[in-house]
């Protein structure tokens, strides 16, 4: 049986066979002993996405009682949910990310931890996902951006949807009427900024 690992674009994390392109973590979330989740979804404000393979470093998972391994369909994912990239096993993703994140957002010299208080305020309401208005239409989002509709997921490319699933994403033709967006704002304006996201291979069908 799978373990529940899987983070969804609303941050939920879910139990699935599939496979994602990132790991990361939250803290420690779990308990070692049963392998599975505690009743909180997160112990520290500083979410991250990582490598699944890095220095040939093998992780038996849920298996310890140190950080909670979470698995994420692809980067676009993993920045909707709230994480950011991790400063040690993506130490270059993650200079990029700042850099275009301080860009975006006009500051400078910001620090992860500074990053994560913003992150933080963005990515909850009461603990649970918080949605923000669009700041554009939907045609004009940064490639990467995810935005919800009712229950549905859906990543924006070149101007248009794909619904997201835990398998990959979906090419849809239909308009949403009311889409809220889930990557938050200040990430979203490290894409408007020049970052962009790594996407599953379904989306660049």
């Amino acid at each position: 049986m799978p373990l529940q690992n899987r983070v969804t674009p609303t941050g939920e994390i879910v139990a699935t066979t599939h496979r994602g392109l990132f790991t990361g973590n939250r803290g420690i979330i779990h308990d070692p002993a049963t392998k599975t989740l505690l009743n909180k979804r997160w112990s520290t404000p500083a979410w991250i996405t990582c490598l699944c393979e890095f220095r040939g470093w093998r992780r038996p998972v849920m298996a310890r009682r140190s950080w909670t391994e979470l698995f994420f369909l692809d980067e676009a994912t993993a920045f909707a949910a709230g994480h950011r990239p991790c400063f040690f096993c993506r130490r270059e993703d993650a200079k990029r990310f700042r850099a275009a994140w301080e860009q975006g957002n006009g500051v400078g010299n910001v620090s992860a931890k500074a990053m994560d208080a913003v992150l933080h305020r963005e990515r909850l309401d009461r603990g649970k996902k918080r949605l923000h208005a669009l700041p554009v239409p939907l045609s004009e989002l940064p490639d990467g951006a995810m935005v919800q509709q009712g229950e549905e997921s859906f990543l924006v490319t070149q101007g248009r949807p794909l619904l997201w699933s835990l398998a990959g994403y979906v090419r849809v033709e239909r308009e949403l009427a009311n889409p809220m967006l889930l990557t938050p704002p200040s990430t979203l304006r490290a894409f408007v900024a020049g970052y962009r996201p790594l996407l599953h291979p379904t989306a660049l069908d």
